[in-house]
């Protein structure tokens, strides 16, 4: 790894991991190789990036870490572990990483709304020193993240819960896995004394970048409080939540299906848990 930081430091560089996505964004002519615009830094197999661990109750996942080490590490939450079951392939989830998919920072990133959700950090390293900055103020737009020319990616710190997290997960895509997802929605909540005590929703390919909104959060929580509480905070939250989304046509659907899809979905979920909460 500090090898690897002193030639960011020197050399202006293209960071390649498993490569799944950066092969596809420069490829060329069938039998022609990618061509990428600055030498490659291959970092996948750099030991210091690799490990999946708890540390004082934060699970701390290298950012080489492949999809699918994650998806068998009991070490890992079980919402992460669920969203990667449906990402792409098995050919792709055994060369993909986690801190790959974070970079690339695709609106539609599979694993991008559990760290919005969690609160997740992330490790930002170069010759000179470290920084940490929240997974939610990392990505600066599609493709775009604050990542300087210098610094990696080496881990992503996702804080565990005294009570652990209760989710619903769906993507939506032409099929539930080996597909780019038109769009997803994660809830987390916690059940506590048998009331909700807290509530995050995030939602991916709906916006510029992962879609998160307190306001919605808070309103949820009202619906919830006693199973369904007090009148009109359903539609609070989905007026919320519909506020911070602005999806776009694309070649994969349209922004009106999304924007329906993502509200229904995300009414469904709430009854979902406020119907649990009632059979408790």
């Amino acid at each position: 790894l500090e090898e690897a930081l002193r030639v960011r430091r020197s050399v202006e560089t293209t960071v390649v991991a498993g490569g799944t996505d950066l092969m596809v964004r420069y490829r060329r002519y069938p039998g022609i190789a990618p061509r990428l615009p600055r030498p490659p830094l291959f970092v996948a197999r750099l030991p210091e990036l690799r490990g999946i661990r708890t540390v004082d109750a934060v699970t701390v996942i290298g950012a080489a870490a492949r999809l699918s080490d994650i998806a068998v590490s009991q070490a890992a939450p079980a919402c992460l572990r669920e969203v990667i079951a449906w990402f792409a392939s098995p050919a792709v989830r055994n060369s993909g990483t986690l801190g790959g998919n974070v970079c690339n920072a695709s609106p539609a990133g599979d694993t991008i709304p559990v760290l919005y959700a969690a609160d997740a950090e992330l490790v930002l390293r170069s010759a000179s020193g470290a920084r940490t900055v929240p997974a939610a103020d990392f990505i600066a737009g599609p493709g775009s993240t604050i990542l300087t020319g210098e610094e990696l990616l080496t881990e992503i710190r996702i804080p565990a819960r005294g009570t652990p997290w209760r989710f619903l997960y769906r993507k939506v895509g032409p099929r539930r896995a080996n597909a780019l997802s038109k769009l997803s929605v994660l809830v987390l909540w916690q059940v506590i004394g048998g009331r909700v005590r807290d509530f995050r929703a995030a939602v991916g390919g709906a916006a510029p970048t992962v879609a998160r909104s307190p306001d919605a959060e808070q309103a949820a929580m009202r619906f919830l409080d006693g199973g369904t509480g007090r009148p009109g905070s359903m539609s609070e939250f989905l007026d919320a939540l519909a506020a911070v989304i602005s999806p776009i046509d694309d070649q994969r659907s349209t922004s009106a299906y999304r924007r329906r899809t993502v509200l229904r979905i995300a009414e469904s979920f709430l009854w979902r848990i406020a119907e649990s909460i009632e059979e408790r």
